[in-house]
Formats: C-alpha cells, sequence, structure tokens
C-alpha cells in the first residue's frame, strides 16, 4: 500500500496526466473518507465516489492538468456532496424561514438577559488542549453528536467548519438567506455542545 508521501510524489508527477485504472487503488479510500465525514451515510458515501468515478471518466478530457489526479477528484466529489446538501436540505430551509429567528433555543438562555440558563450553562470539555481534538473517542462522540443533526445543520456547518466555504457561498449553494444562515450556526453549535456535554464529559 501507498504511503501520502509516495502518492503525493505521484500525484506531481503524473500532474497533467490522468491514470483511470489506477484511481480506485489511489483514491477511493481518501474520496470515501472524505464524504463519509460530511454526509455521515456510509452507504451514500460509497456511492458517491462510485459517481465520482464515473463522472471523471466522462469528464476526463477536460482535465487540463492544472492540478493533481486526486485534487481533480475531490473537486468534483465535493460538487455531489453539495447536491446531496441541496436535496436533504430544501424542506428544512423551508421550516426555518417560517420560524425566523424569534424564540430560538428559548430553554437555553434567560428572556431577559440573554445570559445562559444555570442548567444549560456550558461546562468544560475536556478538549481545551489541542492534542485532545485528535482524540478518536472524542472524534467518534462528535460524530455521533453530528448525526443527529437536521439535515440542513449538518451541511451548513460542515461547509463552514470543515470545508472552510465562505458565508455567501454556503447561502447561495444551500439557497438560505444570510440571517438563516446565522441561526442555523447558531442552532447547531448549541446542540452539539449541549450533545458533547452529555456524553463526553
Amino acid at each position: 500500500m501507498q504511503t501520502d508521501l509516495e502518492m503525493e510524489a505521484i500525484d506531481i508527477k503524473d500532474h497533467k496526466t490522468l491514470d483511470p485504472r489506477r484511481w480506485v487503488t489511489r483514491y477511493a479510500d481518501y474520496l470515501y473518507t472524505y464524504a463519509s465525514f460530511r454526509i455521515n451515510d456510509e452507504e451514500l458515501a460509497r456511492d458517491l465516489v462510485q459517481e465520482t468515478f464515473l463522472a471523471a471518466l466522462e469528464r476526463k478530457g477536460k482535465f487540463e492538468g492544472r492540478c493533481s489526479e486526486k485534487t481533480w477528484l475531490t473537486a468534483i466529489l465535493k460538487n455531489k456532496v453539495i447536491d446531496v446538501y441541496r436535496s436533504r436540505s430544501s424542506a428544512f430551509a423551508k421550516e426555518v424561514e417560517t420560524k425566523g429567528p424569534e424564540g430560538i433555543d428559548s430553554d437555553f438562555f434567560d428572556h431577559d438577559d440573554g445570559h445562559w440558563n444555570d442548567q444549560h450553562r456550558p461546562a468544560k470539555l475536556g478538549i481545551e488542549q489541542s492534542d485532545a481534538l485528535e482524540n478518536k473517542e472524542f472524534q467518534k462522540i462528535l460524530q455521533a453528536c453530528m448525526k443527529k443533526l437536521p439535515a440542513l445543520w449538518l451541511s451548513v456547518f460542515t461547509m463552514k467548519h470543515i470545508d472552510e466555504e465562505s458565508t455567501d457561498i454556503i447561502c447561495r449553494e444551500l439557497k438560505v438567506t444570510s440571517s438563516n444562515f446565522w441561526v442555523i450556526i447558531h442552532r447547531t453549535k448549541v446542540n452539539l455542545r449541549s450533545c458533547l456535554q452529555k456524553n463526553w464529559i
């Protein structure tokens, strides 16, 4: 099995050419990990990787060699993941728009001063040291907590905090307003923190 450094060397060497016969061997595991982390559905992640390879074969004549095979395949997969986000989140986006930001998480915050209610006040998570974020047990619990999020929340959170997309791009791709975006980010963080406090501390 090839190491990451060997794969990088291959990518640099083959920068301007494609070798579809070796895509599965070289990139399937990486692409599967990329997809499954973002959509929390292993079967769908496998399907998306297969669709990515098929789409890449159909478009191989358009490959200009400006990036590596790996980067090009990842870009195709990323677009497919965003398509999943769009399809899953369209109904939920309408719900957010109709409810609006008023009364969001009213049980978490005091109505008068906006501060945390005592029973929901954040406790230390025990991940204040950066190396704790690499803890496999913590990552497993975080993934489980993320699976509980509604589709649109997960989509917005993943694009913002994992893929580091801009707010404008997220709003455009997922068809949500800027105000709804901030509502969703707020709700997601509150829910993730609550889940982590129950399951990690």
